[in-house]
């Protein structure tokens, strides 16, 4: 994924790796050093290490997954359509002739490499009553030509003898769903006759082999004249005639040109074969499909994972911290005797690009599989959603595993850079005696005015931020003015008093921005809600890590009491107390995991309590749909009261179709993006429609004036409010009133239209026609007037009458009309449906966030190790003073408990005020007449687990502290 980003990561990974080469090859006393620190100490080494492995595993998890998703969704081009890179669609054979005759000098054209007539109709088949299927694609071609269709760019899918007359060669998606085998008969329902044919043949599903719309069973191939003899049967009945071309190159990359051949198939074919032909690139919206779908699930697990990355960051700036702490006396001595601060920050980069290296390609591995994982996973939600055939394959790029390697080590890389420099600037004096470091107040007067430089420009830049709304700077600029003002007010306030103002300031501009720009959260990225929940938790930890002493104060008189408990509780809360920087990393490590795995649980609660009231805005009063072959309508459709099934039902509404594109959508001009237009008759306005988000106020009162509009008038539609929508958080693009551009596909033509509403869920329309595409709703009039004769008759909504259950009524008439292809959806099963795959790709990200809570809990334990190396001499006197084994343990596990119950608390009470936020801003909860709950007992599971998962990690740490002996830990130096 991303292959843009690669030269640049690439680029920037070789600098890094040849500036640390470099240093430690020119400078050998620094490289000893370095190398030196790593080997003497493997144990903290493969800490180090092991702390930033699961940063750059989930990155590369989340570059797989897109990987996997686009991959898989190209299949689907190689299957059905191999070389095919245009199709001419003729719903006439008249019109197909004067098309296939138009497009003949497309075969000089050396852009192309095959131009392929066939003939396409939609039937059902069966062999016996227990299998059938309502949609085959059958088609009749020309072996030998298209055995040659597309040779120079690779195969066409076909080859040997084509069937003879009452011959069938079928691909392996029919022959699985029928179980048919060569020898066998099955039975095509031709315009609703049933015609026998015998199977001959097997062939792969693949080019040719899978022509066809997507959704059907599968493709068989009859002898020429098959259709034509069937179609006169039928009267007024033709079959499609389609003239495929495929472009020079292979089956990807002939795509490249598919603009250009295009234009050129337009300009031949004119304006003589009106609106009966279509021209259609649907290689081209595939593979468009598939980068589309690929880049955004990869940058919805990228978001998602962002949170475990950033922990990962704070928790090797930790350890650097604690290694610098470690080795203060040894590196006061170094500065005494003469290195300089540059060369000590060097040292230090060479040790820390080492471990940044072994991390990014240890983590890079652990994430293939971590993807491997996640894909099996969305695999199965995927096999148990109805409507989709589409089969994950698990699939890696060289280009992400680059990058995601790359990325891995930049991120370490810099993180040890600034811990280097930072580390670099100690006082000699003070390192040398191991006394505590001079704190704020100590700043520098150039330090000072950078940091009130910076300040001031942060503050220039934060005006335009404020007064748009829209962007994520109207969170980073005013906290980052605040920020590096903190250094200049601490030289005439008291440090603490400063950063608990500050973080106090961050923390009501970031709660109270959306009331200030109530825009916020229209036209926002996945960046928005990072950027939002890293500043809410970096100003809380700031506030909480500087007021500890205050938090602690209910408790201070069972921590004074002269007894065991209240010496161990005393010595459990000195370092929290002693170490705020320390003790906010780790609380930052905690809140982060805890605020993102509530919010999901939050927002997962609350979209699930939406499925009732989503069903009934779905079915519109109508529970089931019926798709059925345009060429042969069941009399269901055509003549509802005259209907054996007319006992069954209460009402229908025939809808059609046609694919189109629309453009320059909402202020934000989207598109060209494909869509289907569908057309309703009358009887929805009048019925009061489908129930509306919001609706341009001057047509009316209420959603019924709105319908009613759209059935008067051909300029207003209604749209579906996630057409343009990339996945991730909901976004509101466009509204009533604003203004956008139908093409029709055939003839190129356009028309601008008015969005009259937006309907809460038009979920009942999906998949309309067999095209994956949103809809866009208007009347059938506007739709045939527009779209000719590509407004095709597709589908019809139906109500049951009273006292009949929908379920038998779709069994009933499934059964009684699938000589007609027709398939009966029943929408309220396919919306529950989807809101299942939506809770399971929730508990999918869940899971790359427990990797991040992994992180938080290997990081506290990382620390206690390091702790309990660091104050084996504190130890030591304590024990030697009397302070029992058990009391050292209990210290350690106290100070572990204080951490994580506030990290927990932290992040549980911000992430459920978020939620509240988003609950109230959002554009996906718009409409929906739910309430805002949160989740308590999945909450509590959450809060139960992290603490208890501390204590586990704690425990081997604090007893190897108390098993310490006073007279080795005295001894002991180093």
């Amino acid at each position: 994924m991303y292959p843009n980003l690669t030269p640049t990561l690439v680029a920037l990974f070789s600098a890094a790796v040849l500036a640390t080469a470099f240093i430690a090859i020119r400078r050998p006393v620094l490289r000893r050093l370095a190398l030196r620190q790593i080997s003497r100490r493997r144990t903290e080494s493969l800490l180090v290490v092991g702390g930033s492995v699961l940063g750059a595993a989930v990155i590369a998890a989340g570059l797989i997954v897109g990987d996997t998703l686009d991959f898989s969704v190209r299949q689907t081009a190689y299957q059905h359509l191999g070389p095919i890179d245009e199709v001419v669609d003729s719903s006439t054979a008249a019109a197909g002739a004067r098309a296939a005759d138009l497009l003949g000098p497309l075969t000089a054209d050396p852009r192309v490499d095959g131009v392929l007539t066939v003939r396409l109709q939609q039937a059902a088949a069966a062999t016996d009553a227990a299998h059938a299927v309502p949609r085959v694609n059958v088609v009749e071609a020309d072996f030998a030509q298209a055995a040659a269709f597309g040779a120079r760019g690779g195969p066409s899918g076909l080859s040997g003898a084509g069937p003879g007359p009452g011959q069938l060669v079928v691909n392996t998606d029919l022959a699985s769903a029928l179980r048919l085998k060569p020898g066998q008969q099955a039975t095509l329902y031709l315009f609703g006759q049933p015609v026998v044919q015998t199977v001959v043949r097997i062939v792969p599903t693949a080019g040719l082999a899978g022509l066809g719309p997507s959704g059907s069973d599968g493709t068989a191939f009859v002898a020429p004249g098959t259709l034509a003899a069937a179609a006169a049967r039928a009267p007024g009945a033709q079959p499609h005639t389609l003239t495929l071309v495929s472009n020079a190159g292979g089956v990807t990359s002939g795509n490249r040109l598919t603009s250009e051949v295009t234009a050129e198939i337009r300009a031949l074919l004119g304006t003589s074969t009106g609106t009966a032909t279509a021209v259609q690139t649907p290689k081209h919206d595939v593979l468009k499909a598939a980068a589309e779908a690929g880049a955004g699930m990869g940058a919805l697990f990228l978001f998602v994972g962002s949170f475990s990355i950033i922990v990962g960051v704070v928790l090797l700036m930790n350890i650097f911290v604690m290694l610098a702490e470690e080795r203060k006396p040894e590196m006061g001595m170094l500065r005494a005797i003469g290195m300089k601060r540059s060369r000590l920050v060097r040292s230090f980069l060479i040790e820390g690009s080492v471990y940044a290296l072994g991390a990014a390609v240890f983590g890079v591995l652990f994430g293939i599989g971590v993807g491997r994982l996640a894909v099996v996973v969305a695999a199965r939600i995927f096999r148990n959603l109805g409507g989709t055939s589409l089969d994950l394959v698990f699939h890696v790029t060289p280009v992400s595993l680059v990058n995601a390697l790359t990325m891995g080590f930049l991120i370490a890389f810099l993180t040890a850079l600034v811990m280097s420099i930072r580390i670099g600037r100690f006082n000699i004096i003070a390192a040398i005696h191991d006394l505590p470091a001079p704190g704020l107040t100590a700043r520098r007067g150039r330090t000072v005015a950078l940091c009130l430089a910076g300040s001031v420009l942060a503050a220039v830049l934060a005006v335009p931020a404020v007064a748009t709304g829209r962007s994520v700077a109207l969170y980073i600029w005013p906290t980052v003015a605040v920020l590096l003002a903190v250094p200049v007010l601490t030289r005439v306030a008291p440090p603490r008093a400063v950063l608990t103002v500050a973080s106090l300031a961050v923390l009501l501009w970031t709660a109270l921005a959306n009331t200030v720009r109530p825009h916020v959260f229209d036209n926002n990225s996945t960046g928005t809600y990072v950027v939002m929940g890293c500043v809410l938790i970096v100003a809380s930890v700031i506030l909480v890590s500087q007021n500890q002493r205050t938090l602690l104060r209910p408790f201070r008189r069972g921590i004074e009491r002269s007894t065991p408990r209240g010496l161990t509780a005393r010595v459990a809360v000195t370092y929290p107390l002693a170490r705020p920087f320390r003790t906010g990393a780790l609380l930052m490590m905690y809140s982060l995991i805890v605020f993102t795995l509530v919010l999901l649980s939050v927002l997962n609660s609350m979209i699930q309590s939406t499925v009732g009231q989503s069903v009934s805005f779905a079915t519109g009063g109508y529970g089931l749909r019926l798709d059925y072959n345009p060429a042969t309508p069941p009399d269901i459709v055509t003549a509802p009261a005259a209907s054996p099934a007319a006992r069954d039902v209460a009402a229908v509404v025939p809808l059609i179709a046609a694919p189109a594109k629309v453009q320059d959508l909402g202020p934000r001009r989207l598109g060209p993006a494909n869509v289907t237009v569908v057309g309703l008759p009358g009887a929805i306005s009048r019925g009061g429609g489908f129930a509306l988000q919001s609706h341009l106020a001057a047509l009316g009162p209420d959603d019924s004036s709105a319908w009613q509009a759209v059935a008067a008038d051909p300029g207003y539609v209604m749209l579906d409010p996630y057409v343009g929508v990339p996945p991730g958080p909901a976004q509101k693009l466009y509204s009533p009133g604003d203004r956008l551009t139908l093409v029709d596909q055939s003839t190129g033509r356009s028309e601008t239209k008015i969005i009259a509403g937006l309907v809460k869920s038009s979920a009942a329309f999906y998949n309309l026609g067999g095209r994956t595409a949103y809809p866009i709703l208007m009347s059938d009039t506007a739709a045939r007037s527009e779209f000719g004769a590509q407004a095709l008759p597709a589908a019809a909504l139906v109500r049951t009458a009273a006292g009949v259950p929908e379920a038998t009524a779709a069994a009933d008439l499934q059964g009684r009309y699938l000589a007609d292809g027709l398939t009966v959806t029943r929408i309220e099963q396919s919306v529950r449906e989807n809101y299942s795959a939506n809770l399971g790709f929730f508990q999918i990200m869940q899971g790359f966030l427990i990797l991040g809570l992994f992180i938080a809990v290997a990081g506290l334990g990382v620390v206690m190790v390091r702790a309990v190396r660091e104050r084996r001499r504190t130890i030591g006197v304590l024990r030697a003073l009397g302070f029992q084994a058990r009391w050292i343990r209990a210290a350690f596990l106290g100070e572990s408990a204080l951490i994580a119950t506030e990290g927990v608390a932290l992040g549980a009470t911000l992430s459920v005020f978020v939620s509240y936020l988003l609950f109230r801003n959002n554009a996906g909860f718009a409409g929906y007449q739910v309430r805002f709950s949160v989740p308590w007992m999945e909450i509590c599971v959450i809060v139960a687990t992290a603490f208890v998962a501390s204590m586990v990690t704690t425990y081997l740490p604090a007893r190897r502290a108390a098993r310490i002996a006073p007279a080795v830990a005295l001894r002991i130096v180093d």
